[in-house]
């Protein structure tokens, strides 16, 4: 049975599959820091869409990724982990 990281690993020996895959690393970082801040909370997704006035699928598919969400939304999200949201352009 192939481990998803050998399948992974595979998939991006592909130029055009690591390309597409480096390009969506800035929108992974974000989600592995609000799930690793909520948990860290204690807090579940519903617990989280609770403080910042929202339902818990909406909490899930930005976890996924699946939600492309306003940086005003993402302000609330910090807001309700005691975080500090910064957005750059260097």
């Amino acid at each position: 049975m192939k481990t998803y990281k050998s399948f992974k690993n595979r998939l991006l020996k592909d130029k055009k599959i690591k390309r597409a895959y480096d390009e969506l690393d800035p929108e992974f970082a974000l989600v592995r820091m609000i799930i690793k801040k909520r948990m860290s909370q204690g807090l579940t997704q519903k617990a989280l869409a609770n403080k910042i006035g929202t339902k818990q699928p909406v909490i899930s598919r930005l976890e996924q990724g699946s939600y492309n969400p306003s940086i005003k939304f993402l302000q609330r999200v910090a807001d309700a982990l005691d975080a500090e949201l910064r957005v750059s352009i260097s």
